[in-house]
């Protein structure tokens, strides 16, 4: 079974977010929506119907194409394009190569729509593309001026972003856990000092990307686990109460983005808030058994 996580740069717009919703999920269910007004983004977990991958992903990036303005938008998550973000999620071994053909297939059909597209993680054509950190850093206006000047090149479609969709990142992956943990303080430098140390770069658990957020005056840590089997949400948890509690803080609740495999929500700590968590909507393998809604 083969899964789709859209990534698209409006978490405001309510009508936008509808429409652009309804083109994905036109040949697929949608699984979960996940809006944030502050990240300014929108998630989405699709499980389209065979064979109908590219397909359904092609529609929502037409979709995004003639919503989404990147030239005035605004918000906390790092992007570079109206469909920023665009994986092919395989849930079993067998489904990898399925998987990594689709993703190609999506590139190269995003592309002849005149947006760039990009391949980051196990599709990058070398080590220093894995990161989606190596496009995005400095935003859309460097991610321009590296192409304008011949520094970076796409994988697919034009030489320079696209004038208002800017760039599209593209991988095929296993599930991975998009996980916030709010902290009982308003500094930010505290959540980016917490997101430091839990990052695998900063010497912190492995495969855990992460960045502090002011979320409205709130501290926020935000984290994306890529092996959640390996490194369980509630190892996160633990994680980080320690580098807080050198700050005087700690995390006082939980946000689950998105859907994550059953391995990252085993031995949860019952003492964390986790507002709005459904088991049977948010663990994948319990999701993806139920009947289409």
């Amino acid at each position: 079974m083969l899964l789709a996580v859209p990534n698209f740069s409006d978490g405001r717009d309510r009508a936008a977010i509808d429409a652009i919703s309804e083109a994905f999920s036109r040949d697929a269910e949608l699984l979960d929506r996940h809006s944030d007004e502050t990240h300014n983004r929108t998630v989405l977990t699709l499980a389209p119907m065979p064979d109908r991958l590219t397909s359904t992903l092609l529609a929502g990036a037409r979709a995004c194409l003639e919503r989404i303005d990147m030239r005035t938008h605004e918000g906390a998550h790092p992007c570079v394009g109206a469909l920023d973000v665009c994986p092919a999620v395989w849930t079993a071994t067998r489904d990898r190569s399925g998987a990594g053909e689709a993703a190609i297939e999506v590139a190269i059909a995003i592309g002849e729509l005149g947006v760039p597209v990009f391949l980051y993680g196990e599709l990058a054509s070398d080590l220093r593309r894995a990161e989606r950190a190596f496009f995005r850093g400095g935003g859309l206006p460097e991610l321009r001026r590296r192409m304008l000047e011949g520094e970076l090149a796409p994988d697919f479609g034009p030489a320079e972003p696209h004038p208002s969709a800017g760039a599209t990142l593209i991988t095929a992956r296993p599930p991975l856990a998009a996980f916030n943990l709010l902290l009982d303080t308003a500094d930010t430098e505290v959540a980016r000092s917490v997101a430091g140390g839990l990052r695998e770069s900063g010497g912190g658990l492995g495969g855990v990307r992460a960045m502090g957020v002011d979320l409205a005056g709130r501290a926020q840590v935000s984290t994306n686990v890529h092996d959640p089997v390996a490194v369980p949400l509630g190892v996160v948890i633990d994680r980080v109460r320690v580098l807080a509690a050198e700050h005087g803080a700690r995390p006082i609740e939980g946000e689950v983005v998105g859907l994550v495999p059953e391995a990252a929500v085993r031995d949860l700590p019952d003492d964390l808030d986790l507002p709005g968590f459904d088991p049977e909507l948010h663990v994948i393998e319990r999701r993806t058994a139920r009947p289409p809604r």
